[in-house]
């Protein structure tokens, strides 16, 4: 195990519908840089993952969203699936939480649709991220400058476009996470 994160807390925010492999692969990837990760949910018990259009496994919710806050977590990671952040873009707490991680200058890493809750969160204004091609116009209407690129890094921001990107992702993520202060 590498010890890159060791002592460093991560909060997965989540919900039903996520993609299966976008929160699996991150926490794997996180937990073997030394890090502490606890999948954050707006309600208690599991939380439904999706392989594409077919169910995938449920994943043990750690902290619900009414129990925490950015200051317990030195980073974030929004992982996609449709159905997960458009769900959580309309949670105000889900949106406050992330809203608070940039406030912090705290780092973040958002996958495939993961972004939409940025978008909410009104925080990609003159920031260059990638998604799932699907969210273009919603992120450039949200003053972000949209690229098509496997992994983009624009200072605490980590985004990637697709389940295929997972290993330039995490390796971003980890490493951008490990360069942070706290």
């Amino acid at each position: 195990m590498s010890e890159e994160l060791m002592g460093k807390r991560i909060a997965i925010v989540a919900t039903d519908g996520f993609e299966q492999s976008e929160l699996i692969e991150p926490m794997r990837a996180l937990r073997g840089a030394g890090a502490t990760v606890d999948v954050v949910a707006p309600h208690r018990g599991k939380i439904q993952g999706m392989q594409h259009h077919e169910k995938g496994d449920a994943v043990v919710v750690t902290r619900s969203l009414e129990d925490v806050d950015a200051d317990e977590y030195q980073a974030l990671v929004l992982p996609g699936g449709v159905a997960n952040p458009d769900a959580l873009r309309l949670d105000t707490r889900a949106v406050a939480l992330v809203r608070a991680f940039f406030e912090d200058g705290k780092p973040v890493a958002a996958i495939c649709h993961g972004p939409w809750t940025l978008v909410e969160a009104d925080v990609l204004r003159d920031r260059t991220v990638t998604s799932w091609p699907s969210l273009k116009t919603d992120l450039r209407n949200a003053g972000a400058n949209w690229v098509d690129r496997e992994v983009v890094v624009d200072g605490n921001l980590v985004t990637s476009r697709k389940p295929d990107d997972l290993p330039a992702f995490c390796q971003k993520m980890v490493e951008r996470f490990g360069a942070a202060a706290g």
